[in-house]
């Protein structure tokens, strides 16, 4: 049996029954789905192993002739969190395929072996690391990473060894253009100017706040994210007015002064890319100081500092999502089983940090969009029938893939992009978040505010950004055709 097999599509259309599922109607624009129409493989949730018993902080890792993936990150130092993060997405993609028998490659069913490769957060460290990986341990794959800058030199290594590079989790859109581009790596996160014009867009279809003011960390993904917002409201939101703008060190343990400014602004929203600690820092500082403006995020969202804030002050937020669709979210029952899977051993197994924090608790967002990407990777190997990969870019050049939730995103041949929708969501309080969790108990989470309504953006009025100096593309729409 297939891991991952070919399904239709429903099209969802929106109507005046949306709204009562918490969905915004915008204007038509062309989304995924309707511009693809039906993919070329799909995440059948059926075919899932059995997950009974995995525990990422007790893995079980096949060892001799296998698929071998690098997870290149930070496992040590001040960011050692995302290496544990990512390790649990691709161990998690890695123990259910494994449990099915593996997959059939160069002739033979194999196992996947999963390593854990620390770049320390270092630029000699992360080119000494993939240059092992590569060398001595023959890995396949390699996957990253936090910070764009380390994604760049995995892209550069991949390209130099002639190995498949996944960019499951950096924006910066420089990674793909005529300077940077490889046909070794793959680019499978949103990008910061679709970030930016995806709230621009939906502010200018809400067209309820105008007077907005932005919060940003002082380096380039902090300059980049909002030149794409500044793009995005000039483009669909003229009306609006950027009303205020700073930029803050890394790390900031005070954010008063810029809050004391924001006040006095009288700005109606506060875009912001922050990540943590800084997005957890930035809220608790203003809601202690009661100011109580919204804030246009795509990394507030972290529900250990959300669940001490508290439902009041997390009502309003509006954080964008890489993964999930229309409300409400569980419209596929494999989606149901993949999220009740996840749960169920967050409350049984995980019984070990960082694991079993409220981090992990629900099956949503980043760890929705991470999976599903490094199972996008797999479902190529399968129809490749080979991890060579000249063979992976053939068959990933303008893939048509399906999440479990049913979203549709394509890979852009031309330079390796993702194209997909984004969703927007407000966060409510627990008796309002049905809407989105239309499944038993009915709600994310009790102890703060979490998805509620929701907005989509369709891919056709964000589509990511193509360098008209990377030859590959000259000529090609911005869909890739």
């Amino acid at each position: 049996m297939k891991f991952f097999k070919k399904i239709s599509i429903v099209f969802s259309i929106c109507t005046l029954s949306a709204l009562a599922l918490g969905n915004y109607c915008p204007s038509h624009a062309t989304t995924a789905a309707e511009k693809f129409g039906t993919p070329d493989a799909a995440f059948d949730a059926e075919e899932m192993g059995d997950m009974t018993g995995y525990d990422p902080s007790n893995p079980v890792i096949p060892t001799g002739d296998t698929i071998k993936i690098a997870v290149v990150a930070s496992f040590s130092g001040p960011a050692a969190a995302n290496g544990e993060f990512y390790f649990n997405i691709v161990q998690w993609v890695a123990h259910d395929i494994n449990q099915r028998g593996g997959i059939f490659v160069d002739g033979k069913k194999k196992l996947i072996q999963v390593f854990q490769a620390d770049h320390m957060g270092k630029a000699d460290q992360a080119r000494k690391i993939v240059e092992r990986m590569v060398l001595q341990e023959d890995v396949d794959f390699l996957w990253g990473t936090d910070g764009s800058h380390m994604m760049k030199i995995i892209n550069n290594m991949a390209d130099k060894h002639g190995v498949i590079a996944l960019n499951a989790t950096c924006l910066s859109d420089d990674l793909q253009d005529a300077t940077n581009f490889s046909p070794y790596a793959f680019h499978a996160a949103y990008s910061t100017e679709q970030v930016g014009r995806a709230f621009g867009y939906f502010y200018g279809q809400r067209q309820k706040e105008s007077k907005f003011y932005i919060l940003n960390q002082d380096y380039s993904f902090g300059h980049n994210l909002a030149d794409g917002f500044k793009k995005g409201l000039k483009e669909y939101y003229p009306e609006a007015e950027i009303i205020g703008e700073d930029y803050h060190k890394l790390f900031l343990t005070d954010f008063a002064p810029y809050l004391e400014k924001i006040r006095a602004s009288g700005a109606e929203v506060v875009f912001t890319g922050d990540w943590l600690p800084d997005a957890g820092n930035l809220l608790k500082q203003a809601r202690r100081m009661r100011l109580d403006v919204p804030f246009a995020n795509i990394y507030m969202d972290e529900p250990n500092f959300l669940h001490e804030v508290g439902p009041g002050g997390t009502s309003g937020l509006m954080n964008l999502s890489a993964f999930s669709t229309e409300n409400p979210q569980f419209q596929k029952p494999g989606y149901e089983k993949f999220y009740k899977t996840w749960n169920n051993l967050y409350h049984t197994t995980w019984n070990t940090a960082p694991y079993n924090t409220r981090t992990f608790e629900n099956y949503m967002g980043n760890w929705g969009n991470w999976t599903m990407v490094t199972y996008w990777l797999m479902s190529v190997v399968e129809r490749a029938k080979t991890t060579d990969a000249e063979k992976i870019i053939e068959i990933w050049e303008n893939d048509v893939y399906q999440y479990v939730n049913g979203k549709i995103v394509k890979m852009r041949g031309c330079d390796h992009k993702i194209i997909h929708d984004l969703v927007i969501h407000e966060f409510v309080p627990k008796e309002e978040q049905k809407v989105s969790f239309n499944i038993e108990p009915y709600y994310w989470y009790e102890g703060t505010s979490s998805y509620g309504p929701s907005w989509v953006v369709p891919a056709g009025k964000i589509l990511p950004w193509m360098d008209p100096e990377l030859e590959r593309c000259k000529g090609k729409s911005p869909w890739g055709e």
